[in-house]
């Protein structure tokens, strides 16, 4: 195995669908998680020598792991070694693998506000920095004053401000691996902060499918417009193929049953995107990443 020294902590033909979101696909053909950035930069060097294709999987509630599985190494970095949170006065320092959730938990108790409309958003703060993640009260790149990446040949970077852009659902940070993350935030009260998120909290989980579910959001909004509604007005909820479904709850989320596979969901975003082309003359764009 051209990956023997990394034995501890590599897994070959491991299973990807218990890390992702839709429990679907199939296995990655190697699944790593370093302990350590040391450990990783070693890990991602090699690859590099190798000729081994490299990935990155944060909470994977934005993957769709294709049924054939993944060529080359998946990396996932364990809360243990990548997570830690840190407030410094009005600053939160974030490792790329602390849940977006906890780092959002951390800053209202804290008494800090800015990060609280993205409660309900699931996944790592490297992976919401990557995508931008946000709502309709804002996204994560407008409180970002920092990033630390590894590049893809394994060296270790920093980004100021000046160099990062973020724009809808995008960033600049397409580096390897976000490391970790500053944000500066605003002062305010933190029994205030907890209504509000609380409230937001609730206002997202009634409208997302049940807890239970296996389901991911599946389009980028068109500008000015929501794709689930947009999904809802050409009359496509609860639309099947084999065992994935448009949800009823939000039409924008595609949930698998159990039997389903990853070909239904592909086919089923197909449906979806042609009948919304052919009935508004909108083209629906994925916000999902397809391995």
């Amino acid at each position: 195995m051209p990956l023997d020294e990394f034995e501890p902590i590599v897994r070959p033909a491991e299973p990807l669908a218990p890390h992702t979101w839709f429990q679907l696909g199939g296995p990655a053909e190697y699944y790593a998680e370093p302990r350590d950035v040391a450990q990783l930069a070693r890990l991602v060097e090699r690859c590099q020598q190798e000729d081994l294709p490299v990935r990155i999987l944060g909470g994977g509630s934005n993957v769709l792991v294709r049924d054939e599985g993944v060529p080359g190494v998946v990396v996932r970095l364990p809360e243990s070694g990548f997570g830690q949170i840190e407030v410094r006065g009005r600053r939160v320092v974030a490792g790329g693998g602390a849940k977006l959730g906890h780092v959002i938990s951390t800053a209202v108790r804290e008494g800090l506000a800015g990060l609280e409309t993205l409660v309900g958003i699931p996944g790592t703060i490297g992976g919401a920095l990557h995508g931008n993640a946000g709502s309709r009260g804002g996204d994560i790149g407008q409180w970002a004053e920092r990033a630390t990446v590894l590049t893809r040949t394994g060296e270790v970077a920093e980004r100021g401000r000046d160099e990062l852009v973020f724009a809808y659902r995008q960033s600049s940070l397409d580096e390897l691996v976000i490391l970790a993350a500053e944000f500066e935030l605003e002062h305010d009260d933190p029994e205030q902060l907890t209504k509000r998120m609380q409230q937001q909290w609730i206002v997202k989980k009634s409208a997302q499918p049940l807890a239970h579910q296996s389901a991911g959001c599946i389009f980028k909004n068109p500008r000015g417009m929501s794709a689930g509604l947009l999904i809802d007005q050409a009359g496509l909820k609860g639309t099947r193929v084999g065992g994935a479904e448009v949800s009823d709850r939000h039409a924008n989320f595609i949930v698998a049953e159990p039997g389903a596979t990853t070909n239904d969901v592909l086919r089923l975003i197909e449906l979806v995107r042609s009948r919304v082309a052919d009935r508004l003359g909108m083209e629906l764009e994925l916000e999902i990443e397809i391995w």
